[in-house]
């Protein structure tokens, strides 16, 4: 801290130091830390903070922001406020990826049947619905060699992403195949209902007679509304945030690897969401299964 130089003076001219910090609202002890070149407590251990703080950043892929980095810090026992980490992370120059606006890829069918929406927007965690609902949705990543289209299963209650499938291609079997992935890794006990947009793979017989095989309940958002599968999207914004869609993968099977990598190593056992109160998915199933 720089301490003003008519301190200085003040104690020069006899004046007490105590009152000449108080005029000014600078610490008598910024004052004899200035005199001394020795940092105060609170310096010191901001420094310490800072270490921390970077070593959390980089262990996310310099995707986290200050709530996420507290969240860490607050789990490791590091006793700080959510105001400082902000402050020590500016001073660093450190901070969080931010989501981008993207496009659909989904195309709705005129003439498909009519279907209910059975999750009414309600996309909250719920400890006592796990495997009972799920959503989904296509995005696409940019090569050299072309699009990879993903389609994604993911459970609403747990955040964790039960199947998913890539592809060169927008057919039915592309979204088939995250459905079928996640019937088969997750076996769930009771019915399930897979909530999509009303794009014309989800609304395809194909589709169709392949959720009657598993038992799962098809249920669709309104046209045109995003929020209705807000987090399909949500999980789509992130993805490409924190992938670094900032330029083209050289291959399909390049991104195909970084994609696996993210979700399966990353996104399911490593990521901090806000909305399961700063938990992983798989910590916080483990919590429901224990």
């Amino acid at each position: 801290m720089t301490v003003h130089p008519f301190i200085e003076a003040e104690k020069t001219a006899g004046h007490k130091v105590k009152r000449a910090c108080e005029l000014l609202k600078a610490s008598r002890a910024a004052f004899y830390a200035r005199r001394t070149g020795t940092p105060g407590p609170r310096a010191v251990r901001d420094a310490e903070l800072t270490e921390q703080i970077t070593a959390v950043h980089e262990q996310s892929r310099g995707t986290y922001g200050a709530p996420r980095v507290h969240a860490v810090l607050q789990r490791e026992g590091a006793g700080c406020g959510r105001r400082r980490v902000a402050r020590l992370m500016r001073l660093a120059g450190l901070a969080g990826r931010h989501r981008r606006r993207w496009h659909r890829t989904t195309i709705p069918d005129p003439h498909a049947a009519t279907r209910p929406d059975l999750v009414l927007r309600d996309f909250r965690p719920d400890p006592e619905a796990v495997d009972t609902r799920w959503c989904g949705d296509i995005t696409y990543i940019a090569t050299d060699e072309g699009w990879l289209y993903l389609a994604t299963v993911i459970d609403t209650a747990s955040r964790r992403v039960v199947g998913w499938a890539t592809a060169d291609h927008l057919r039915t079997e592309l979204v088939a195949d995250a459905l079928r992935a996640a019937c088969r890794t997750r076996r769930p006990a009771g019915p399930v209902i897979f909530h999509s947009d009303r794009g014309c793979q989800y609304t395809s017989r194909e589709f169709t007679a392949l959720a009657q095989e598993f038992g799962v309940r098809l249920s669709v958002g309104r046209t045109g509304q995003c929020w209705d599968n807000a987090l399909a999207e949500s999980f789509f914004a992130t993805l490409k945030n924190e992938l670094g869609d900032t330029h083209p993968w050289p291959s399909r099977a390049a991104a195909r690897t970084a994609i696996f990598e993210w979700i399966e190593n990353w996104y399911n056992l490593q990521r901090l969401h806000s909305s399961l109160g700063y938990r992983t998915p798989a910590d916080y199933e483990a919590t429901l299964a224990a």
